[in-house]
């Protein structure tokens, strides 16, 4: 497809890790794209050609805004006359129930501006039916037009993986749904000139699920191998050497492996969205998630645990101590801090009495509570303790065995006398 191809006006309702991808991407397909974010600080940014995502070149938005395609936007003005709108906003969890008030207000502001003719997707991870129950009433209560007859609608998971070198929106099978059979001809046209493959099923709760299902088999299989660790350390069994080994079958088995906690948008949200769907729906639990969650959600409490014993050995207290974190982002190789279990280990060891640092060369110091220093050799040296928990690349591992006194890994990325791993 040419790239001075016109083919319409697509609006992008959130710019964020997915979004924003989405919107070059399609910006480079043909697209007259305006990527629209309540945001002030995040427009402005796009709009000077800086980009904030990691997998974001300023080169590659600055090719979208030399094109004259591309429109970061917080006037929902800019709206007008859209073709077709992607919903890319978040959905939070309050008290484990789903929030969806970003959803609705995304979907309320472009039904005003929604014609016939036009298509709008969502691709916010939600329980089966929100396009459906939710969306689609909206559009139509607001426009007063009729989904399926006068405008289309369609579901269709996201699965950006921030940080992967080999996956990125453009090759990773895209599913796509729609509320009838046009509407899933013309999500599945839209999506396929963006993406090399499609996946088309046949409703838009089958969609939805497929994207809860990805997840909460994750969240599930990393739960096993954390309480597998957990009572390993018990029993005196080196996890990883086990892991490993199960790791040598080529059928049968598929490698996950411990750590701090689950972070980010998706593992620790996406299946408690199912679990309430179940429970709410059918009065039952879903009690593998629920387990899983439990599992999880108290890990980062278990590596606290554990450095408290580390610093017993040693006969020393965490209060008045110093610990220096290496990682705080919830993924390796990124500054996605969402949810990120470092968080609330960091949290938790202040509320001990620990004087926390910070090392993460992914991050910049004004989103943090705690002062970020670089890992340095007098900075190693000058902790009392270590806490591995995001083993980025950038970290300079042979200066950690050198200097650090005692350190705690949480992702099996050091070996030595004065270490101890999960």
């Amino acid at each position: 497809m040419s790239e001075t191809t016109n083919l319409g006006k697509l609006v992008v309702v959130g710019q964020g890790y997915v979004g924003l991808p989405l919107a070059l991407r399609a910006v480079e397909a043909g697209y007259n794209v305006v990527g629209f974010d309540l945001d002030v600080d995040r427009i402005k940014r796009l709009a000077d050609g800086d980009s904030y995502i990691e997998d974001i070149t300023d080169e590659r938005l600055g090719a979208a805004l030399d094109s004259g395609r591309f429109l970061p936007s917080i006037d929902a003005v800019d709206m007008v006359g859209f073709d077709v709108a992607v919903i890319d906003v978040p959905t939070p969890l309050e008290e484990g129930n789903p929030n969806l008030r970003y959803v609705e207000e995304a979907a309320a502001t472009l039904a005003v501006h929604l014609r016939p003719g036009a298509t709008v997707i969502l691709e916010s991870t939600s329980y089966p039916g929100t396009t459906e129950e939710l969306v689609v009433p909206i559009l139509e209560a607001v426009s007063g037009l009729v989904g399926g007859r006068d405008f289309h609608a369609g579901y269709s998971p996201e699965r950006i993986d921030p940080g992967n070198p080999t996956y990125q929106l453009e090759n990773t099978p895209k599913v796509v749904s729609g509320i009838d059979a046009q509407s899933l001809a013309i999500v599945d046209e839209f999506y396929g000139r963006l993406v090399e493959r499609t996946v088309p099923v046949s409703g838009t709760r089958e969609a939805e699920l497929t994207k809860l299902l990805e997840n909460t088999f994750r969240h599930v299989n990393i739960a096993l191998v954390n309480e597998l660790a957990m009572f390993a350390a018990d029993l005196d069994i080196d996890v990883w050497e086990a892991i490993d080994a199960a790791s040598t079958k080529p059928f049968g088995y598929m490698r996950f492996t411990p750590g701090p906690g689950v972070g980010g948008h998706c593992l620790p949200i996406d299946p408690s969205y199912l679990s309430w769907k179940v429970r709410r729906s059918l009065g039952q639990p879903f009690r593998f998630v629920e387990l899983a969650n439990d599992v999880n959600e108290h890990m980062p409490d278990y590596v606290v645990r554990r450095l408290m014993l580390g610093f017993n050995r040693m006969g020393r207290s965490i209060n008045g101590s110093r610990v220096l974190i290496l990682g705080l982002a919830y993924k390796r190789n990124t500054g996605d801090a969402r949810e990120a279990p470092g968080t609330v280990i960091a949290r938790s060891l202040a509320a001990l009495g620990a004087e926390v640092r910070v090392a993460d060369p992914h991050l910049e110091g004004d989103t943090l509570a705690y002062p970020l220093v670089e890992a340095t050799a007098d900075e190693l040296a000058g902790a009392d303790a270590v806490l591995l928990v995001t083993d980025h690349d950038a970290f300079d591992y042979d200066l950690v065995h050198q200097h650090a006194r005692y350190v705690l890994d949480t992702r099996n990325r050091l070996d030595g006398p004065s270490i101890e791993r999960l």
